[in-house]
């Protein structure tokens, strides 16, 4: 039975879905106003290996990512670039469906985007306006978290010093700074030309209100999962339980997931402190994406991971290796009962990744251990690494045309051009084996 740590609680719970079968989750998505970084693609690669094992489990699952393309940072960062919201924010959308696709990260259900929902967030506003629950102020519609009894029961925060009436406009804030959040911002310069016609006013939404929109409107007012990171907890995740369940009047989600912080050489990840790496910086260091999710596996999503580039290089030696003796299994017998119930046995423990990948390697070391194709097959479904697809497949185009180019080359016995190919293939992060039978491509 597959138990999770319920960040509500504060303890592992077993999992039973609201209907049989079926699991509704959602995860917070990417803010489109840059390219995404280590931190943001551990909480999605972890949220997509909850995924594939409820899949996994034979449970249909509807997943819901949200795009989020209006806040204070993709306004900000438009007007910087001077640029209208939706051409600022599509170029950083693309890039995040391109990376979600290098690492292999199942497509989602549904991808909402913010914009696309502001009539139901102007609706779910009125309707906390009309319960009591929110309040007009000169810039904006705040709710008033007073005025909801269970607030804080997310990061266990208690609100009774709460200064009656004190309000905070930022999307991001700290505990120490907890007040009534804005649900709906009236219109200042600052917006630029970010801004709809509302009944409530000229404005634009609060953070907040986004998710809890989008959640509900494909997963009901009642769901099973919420995913994200742990700096989301508070205000992010609180304020949505607030708005729903206030709105609604049920429970809104009934098991969180949060996973822990990245950090960057023992210290929190920043620009500021040149520690900072998004994907595509991983991609030009010459790793594989792949070799990046093996990495995340490496750790429990609730423990703290210490990113250095050494502890990449360790961990994508430790990939190639596995796919080099994965590659070399010709067995294709039944499936080993013994390994799969010992991998379900460390997912089912809250999602125990180094356990499930010290059991693939224990099985694909194991010389009398018998249907390994099919069992890693099946283990892999989960881990989502890629381990039986063939090297070749994942050589790029314009790598395979040089290695092409090359061959001809060297039929002709132009072996300069052949060697002048071989190091620009080389150079570009590959290597080529000059085998009997075929050619070999390798990552360096």
């Amino acid at each position: 039975m597959l138990k999770l740590y319920n960040t509500l609680s504060r303890k592992k719970e077993i999992f039973k879905p609201i209907k049989k079968g079926e699991v509704g989750m959602y995860s917070c998505g990417l803010t489109v106003y840059n390219y995404g970084h280590i931190g943001n693609y551990m909480a999605f690669v972890n949220s997509d290996i909850l995924r594939r094992y409820l899949e996994y489990l034979k449970y249909k699952v509807k997943k819901i990512v949200n795009i989020t393309d209006v806040d204070d940072k993709t306004i900000k960062g438009s007007i910087k670039e001077g640029k209208s919201l939706k051409e600022f924010t599509d170029k950083y959308e693309k890039a995040f469906f391109e990376d979600e696709s290098s690492l292999n990260i199942k497509k989602a259900s549904v991808y909402p985007r913010a914009t696309e929902h502001i009539k139901e967030m102007i609706e779910l506003t009125d309707k906390l306006l009309k319960k009591g629950y929110a309040y007009k102020a000169e810039d904006g519609v705040y709710f008033n978290i007073k005025k909801f009894k269970g607030y804080g029961k997310l990061s266990h925060l208690n609100i009774k010093e709460l200064k009656e009436g004190a309000r905070v406009n930022s999307d991001e804030y700290d505990k120490e700074n907890a007040k009534d959040f804005a649900l709906w911002k009236f219109y200042n310069k600052d917006d630029g030309k970010v801004f709809w016609e509302t009944k409530l006013g000229k404005g634009r939404p609060g953070w907040h209100i986004e998710c809890s929109v989008m959640s509900t409107k494909y997963l009901g007012k009642s769901f099973d999962i919420h995913t994200g990171g742990i700096d989301l907890i508070f205000p992010h995740h609180e304020n949505e339980i607030a708005q729903s369940e206030a709105a609604n009047g049920k429970k809104f989600v009934n098991y969180w997931v949060h996973n822990a912080h990245i950090i960057v050489e023992g210290k929190k990840m920043s620009k500021s402190l040149g520690n900072y790496y998004t994907l595509r910086d991983i991609l030009k260091l010459g790793y594989s994406p792949l070799a990046l999710r093996y990495f995340y596996l490496t750790a429990r999503y609730r423990t703290q991971l210490d990113f250095t580039l050494e502890n990449l290089k360790n961990a994508s030696n430790s990939y190639e290796r596995l796919k080099n003796i994965i590659s070399e299994i010709k067995d294709n017998g039944k499936i080993s009962k013994k390994y799969l119930e010992e991998f379900e046995k460390a997912m089912n423990d809250d999602l125990n990744t180094p356990q499930a990948l010290a059991v693939l390697w224990e099985l694909v070391r194991d010389k009398k251990a018998k249907g390994k194709y099919r069992t890693i097959e099946k283990i892999d479904e989960v881990l989502g690494l890629d381990l039986l697809k063939k090297e070749k497949e994942e050589v790029p185009k314009e790598i395979l045309k040089l290695v092409d180019e090359r061959e001809k080359a060297r039929k002709e016995t132009n072996f300069e051009l052949a060697d002048r190919l071989r190091e620009e293939i080389k150079k570009k992060g590959w290597v080529v084996e000059d085998a009997q039978e075929e050619v070999k491509i390798k990552k360096i």
